[in-house]
Parts: C-alpha cells; structure tokens; sequence
C-alpha cells in the first residue's frame, strides 16, 4: 500500500516537474518570441531611416552633381589656352557663344587658386533669379555666379558686386572663396582676373577679405564725392580680417565678391580687389 502510495506520489511530482518544465520552455518561448519581433521591428525602422537617410543624400547630392557638370561642359565649350611669345598660357573665353547661350553673360571670373572658380558672370533683372538658375537657365541650387542688377554691366561703378553661393557639400560656385579668411594664402594667391566681351583682361588684386554683416558698408554703391568714397574704402580695409600692401584711393574701381558664411544668416564672407591692370 505504501509503495504505491510513493509511485503515485513520485508520478505527481513528475508531473509536477513536467508541467512546470513546460510552462517555463512556453514562457521562454514567447519571451523569445516578444524579443525576435522588437529585434525585426528595430531593424525594419533602422533599415527605413537608412534608405530614407540615403534618399535626403541623393536629393542633395544630384543637384550638385549635374550641375557641377553643366558648368564643366560650358567650360569645355568656351575656353581655350595658347603659349604666349614668352611661354605663358593665355586664358581665352568665347563670348559669342556664352552669349549665344546665355544674353545675361556680361563676364568670366577666374581665380589662380581656388582654380575651381572659374565661371561665367550674369546679370539679371534681380538679385533673385540666379540663386536658383544655373548659366544654362536650369533650376538647381547651384545657381550662377551673377553681378548686382544695379551695376553697370561693363565694370565702370567704383563698386561692382558678384555673388556666388557658398555650398554646404562640394566646392563649386564661391565655396572657396573663404580660402582668403588665410592671410597666408592671400599673399601666395593675391590676385584674380575679370575677363569682358569686350575683350579686356582686368586684374584685380585683394585688399580686403573677412566676415561682414549682410548689411554692411562694404555692399555701398553709389557715393557722393571722392571724399565719400575714400571714406568708405577706409572703411572696407578696417572690416578686413588682415591688411595687405594693395593701393586704393579716390580713383580706383572695386570689385566685391560676396557669399555666405553657412554660419549665421545676417552675415557673409567677402573678398574685395582693386583693379591694378586692364589689357
């Protein structure tokens, strides 16, 4: 009677053991379970946030990229370079057909370094249509390299301004511009050419280069007397982040070359030389 009363009670506890084993393997298998599906979830959201990620990228990017190569085949297109009797290279721009491609074309700038600044110079109606049309009229971010509408179109103002952009991924348009932030640079690279249909080369040497508000004196054009405007040249060398040995007096015509920071809104990067030669 006792044996089997210790085999039933031996069964149980089996089966008590049995049952809770099984309810432990189906606990852990749900808890399993709970955590295979927030381990797919997270990776179903991480995978998402990548390819959207790497959307945003492309839609950045492109823009850039097809412009960067439509500024590469108008360059192709107009510009050539022959030896000079003393050996150098002379740099020539086809202003037939940068007008035939564009009416706005009222010059080319180019810089020894940063070499990527080499580009045509529009004028519009604004100061708005080019930020977001490129040379050949496309809707890009790129936008143009363009002269303020109220300048004279052939560079005779005592201040004739050029905008470019400055870009938060690539180096074209005035990304580089901030290159002359350096003052060390400025005194390897201290000048940069304005090419016009009318055939001149003009050479203009930095004088001032540095951080100024977007409302700043630097953006005067127009002036009263040259004693107004020797005023407002004293003005511009203070603004400068350094000083160079460049001449500037009541006779000289100017260029400013403006683009932004990508630091603060109100404020922009400027690059201003003064014409020391015209052939």
């Amino acid at each position: 009677m006792e044996d089997k009363k210790k085999r039933r009670n031996t069964a149980k506890q089996k089966n008590t053991v049995k049952q809770k084993n099984t309810a432990k393997r189906k606990r852990k298998r749900r808890n399993q379970q709970k955590t295979d599906v927030i381990s797919i979830t997270i990776l179903i959201v991480a995978v998402c946030v990548f390819v959207f990620s790497l959307y945003q990228l492309a839609m950045l990017l492109v823009p850039y990229y097809f412009g960067g190569q439509e500024y590469d085949e108008v360059k192709k297109l107009v510009i050539t370079t022959e030896k000079t009797e003393e050996g150098e290279e002379k740099f020539q721009v086809d202003f037939e057909a940068l007008q035939a491609e564009n009416s706005d074309t009222v010059a080319w700038i180019r810089f020894d370094e940063p070499a990527v600044i080499s580009y045509p110079v529009v004028k519009g109606m604004d100061n708005d249509l080019y930020l977001t049309k490129t040379f050949s009229a496309s809707d890009n971010k790129l936008g143009a390299i363009f002269m303020d509408y109220r300048n004279a179109s052939s560079f005779s103002d005592r201040n004739t301004i050029i905008y470019g952009h400055n870009l938060k991924v690539g180096g074209e348009m005035f990304s580089q511009l901030n290159a002359y932030g350096d003052e060390a640079f400025y005194k390897e690279h201290p000048y940069f050419y304005i090419y016009t249909p009318d055939g001149k080369t003009r050479t203009y040497q930095v004088f001032v280069a540095g951080v100024v508000s977007d409302q700043a004196e630097n953006y005067t054009l127009e002036f009263e007397s040259d004693e107004t405007y020797l005023a407002y040249l004293e003005a511009c060398k203070n603004s400068s982040a350094y000083q160079t040995d460049a001449s500037v007096g009541a006779g000289s015509s100017i260029v400013t070359l403006s683009t932004c920071t990508n630091v603060r809104d109100d404020e922009r990067f400027i690059v201003q030389g003064v014409l020391v030669s015209e052939e």
